[in-house]
């Protein structure tokens, strides 16, 4: 029996709160596309999930649910989407009571545009709302229509939800969402908003109970972290927030993404240094090296102020890796303009930069600027780039040959795993190594530390082949969090750790 003053919405609502598993037994599967604040958005969207009874799809198999969390900083965001959402229609027709959600920032973006071009999506929800997917997955399915829901503001800070951690011995933690500044390419602030900061407490009593738990490495995320801080007041929280970390037991690495060249300030590069658990790495986005293409990407910074940065900061922890962010082929990109970056990128001797051909956004001032630069133009520049980095990165990688490092062991040991035997794990400053592990010698978990001397290197990784006397084991909590994990899904204890399919840090690829 139905209430005559309720609506279905509200109908729906009410039977949501019913029953606290309404989704029991059923099998999910998240696709995420984007950036780090997604995929930690991901492992929010998944503990969700669970929390209401899904279970995630094992491999091969058609899940009754499929997330798809979106990106919409590129051109090709679209495509992919509604590529996926193509696939999947047939598939949706051929398997009953299947669901399809979208969220993220291309969901807040295009909004009922999505329902529009792929009715059969059940759920779109935005980037301010991610709590409300249960409930908007009861409702569609109750009322038997699409329900789309995007708030303008944020509804809960994401880190207050449940998680399900990609990784047991590494973790994400926002510090802030949202962002202040109005780069002419960047349509992140209109989709996730203003910046909005956590208090200091409430992130250190998350780290905390993430240590407890056996992690060991924690990446703080904002969409600009050293700004962290600005909506209650304190220009210095972020540096201060870096050596609190330091004095929490247990937990060995700390790393940060991304900052903003024109907030980095030289009491971060302080705490940086004298901070012993936050880690020799820094990812500094340059996007150009050109002053005027700095100026017309409203950066408000420019190639002089990043040089001088990246300065004191290899004065202070001279075996910093730093990587960083480059757009090629942005409107009005002169050829002198490009020459003044790849000056910028020799002299920078970047470890990795990500570099990404420059496309329209709708919604964004660059997309309405003119002398849009020519698709072949920006083709052969972005080759010109990469080869140049290309070079600079085997330069860089090769100086850790001989060198002693500590590796944390990551989950995945590549694609060559199983031809040369080796492992892999992330040096203190993050740069990948595979390892092998000496005849006789214990092999490490996952979350476990293994000292070893590099011996050879390629441009973006080492190798490491000790001999007995050179390999050193050290054992973790966040390898016995492992041990737990593999025993509560009926796994089997890591003896080799080539099964598993993901690292412990989400990895960025080079070149886009």
């Amino acid at each position: 029996m139905t209430t005559p003053d309720l609506t279905a919405a509200d109908r729906a609502d009410v039977a949501v709160r019913a029953d606290p598993q309404p989704h029991a037994g059923l099998t999910y599967q998240v696709r995420t596309f984007g950036c780090q604040m997604n995929v930690h958005d991901s492992e929010r969207i998944s503990g969700l999930l669970e929390s209401t009874g899904y279970v995630p799809a094992i491999e091969d198999q058609e899940p009754d649910l499929v997330v798809f969390n979106t990106c919409a900083v590129r051109e090709n965001a679209d495509n992919r989407l509604y590529g996926n959402l193509g696939n999947l229609r047939s598939v949706k027709e051929n398997h009953p009571g299947m669901q399809i959600a979208v969220g993220g920032c291309l969901a807040q973006k295009d909004q009922d545009v999505i329902v529009e071009k792929a009715p059969w999506v059940d759920v779109v929800f935005g980037t301010h709302n991610i709590g409300s997917l249960p409930a908007l997955l009861q409702r569609a399915r109750h009322n038997e229509r699409a329900e789309v829901e995007l708030l303008e503001s944020l509804e809960v800070f994401p880190s207050t939800l449940p998680t399900k951690r990609e990784s047991t011995h590494s973790a994400w933690v926002s510090i802030s969402v949202g962002c202040n500044n109005t780069c002419t390419f960047c349509i992140v602030p209109s989709l996730r908003g203003k910046e909005k900061d956590r208090r200091p407490g409430e992130i250190l009593a998350e780290i905390e109970a993430l240590v407890a738990d056996g992690v060991v490495e924690v990446t703080l995320l904002g969409q600009n972290v050293n700004t962290y801080g600005i909506e209650f007041g304190d220009r210095g929280a972020f540096a201060k927030l870096l050596r609190a970390c330091g004095n929490i037991e247990g937990l060995e690495r700390v790393r940060f993404t991304s900052p903003h060249p024109a907030a980095f300030t030289d009491d971060v590069i302080d705490a940086m240094a004298e901070t012993p658990n936050v880690m020799p790495q820094l990812h500094m986005p340059l996007q150009s090296g050109s002053d005027k293409v700095l100026k017309d990407m409203r950066r408000s910074y420019r190639s002089a102020k990043f040089l001088r940065i990246l300065d004191k900061v290899r004065e202070r922890i001279p075996h910093a890796a730093i990587t960083t962010d480059i757009i090629v082929g942005f409107p009005g990109e002169t050829d002198e303009d490009f020459e003044q970056t790849m000056s910028v990128v020799e002299s920078s001797r970047f470890s990795a930069a990500y570099t990404f051909q420059y496309s329209i956004r709708p919604g964004t001032p660059a997309g309405q600027m003119q002398d849009q630069v020519p698709k072949p133009v920006v083709q052969e520049r972005f080759e010109r780039l990469v080869t140049l980095q290309d070079r600079i990165a085997a330069e860089q990688m090769r100086t850790l040959i001989g060198t002693r490092q500590e590796l944390l062991v990551t989950e995945a040991a590549g694609t060559k795993a199983a031809e040369t035997g080796r492992l892999a794990g992330r040096a203190p400053d993050h740069r990948l190594v595979h390892f092998s592990v000496p005849q006789g010698a214990e092999t490490p978990r996952p979350g476990d530390m293994v000292s070893v001397t590099v011996t050879d290197a390629a441009a973006y990784f080492a190798i490491a082949d000790p001999n007995a006397e050179d390999y050193r084991l050290r054992r973790t909590r966040a390898g016995d969090a492992w041990d737990r994990a593999q025993a509560e899904t009926c796994g089997v204890p890591a003896s080799g750790g080539g099964g598993a399919t993901s690292l412990g840090m989400p990895t960025l690829r080079p070149r886009v």
